[in-house]
C-alpha cells in the first residue's frame, strides 16, 4: 500500500502517508525489528518524496489504550489515550519525519537511545 500511495502522491505533487512505529523501534529487540523496519521505511520515503510535496510521517508512541489490553488484564495505567497519539500527528505534518506523542514516550526514547542495543 505504502508503494502505491507514495506513486499516486508522487504524481500528484501532494499526499500524506502515517505509519504507525513505536518507542521500541529505537531499541533492538525481536519486537522490536518491525517496528524498526517501519520507522526507516517512513524515513526514507519522506525523502523520496520530499520534492513532490509528498509528506511521510511515523508515529511512535509507547504504550496506548486499547481493547487487547483490556482482554489480556494488562495494567495499562500509564498509557496513552488514541486521541492523545493522534493530535500529536496532525501538529507536525509537513514539520516532522517522527512524532512521539507524551511526555512519558519521550522520555522513553531517549532513555532507550542511551541503553546498548
Amino acid at each position: 500500500m505504502t508503494h502505491y500511495f507514495s506513486q499516486q502522491f508522487a504524481n500528484q505533487k501532494c499526499g500524506v502517508i502515517i505509519l504507525l512505529s513505536s518507542i521500541v523501534a529505537f531499541h533492538g529487540s525481536p519486537y522490536a525489528v518491525t517496528k524498526a523496519y517501519v520507522q526507516t521505511l517512513a524515513e526514507g520515503i519522506a525523502e523520496e518524496l520530499k520534492p513532490y510535496g509528498a509528506d511521510v510521517l511515523a508515529d511512535a508512541p509507547g504504550p496506548v489504550e486499547s481493547g487487547f489490553s483490556k482482554r489480556a488484564n494488562m495494567n495499562m495505567s500509564m498509557s496513552l489515550k488514541p486521541d492523545q497519539v493522534a493530535v500529536p500527528i496532525l501538529k507536525v505534518l509537513g514539520k516532522k519525519t517522527t512524532v512521539l506523542p507524551g511526555l512519558l514516550t519521550k522520555i522513553l526514547v531517549y532513555s532507550l537511545r542511551m541503553v546498548p542495543r
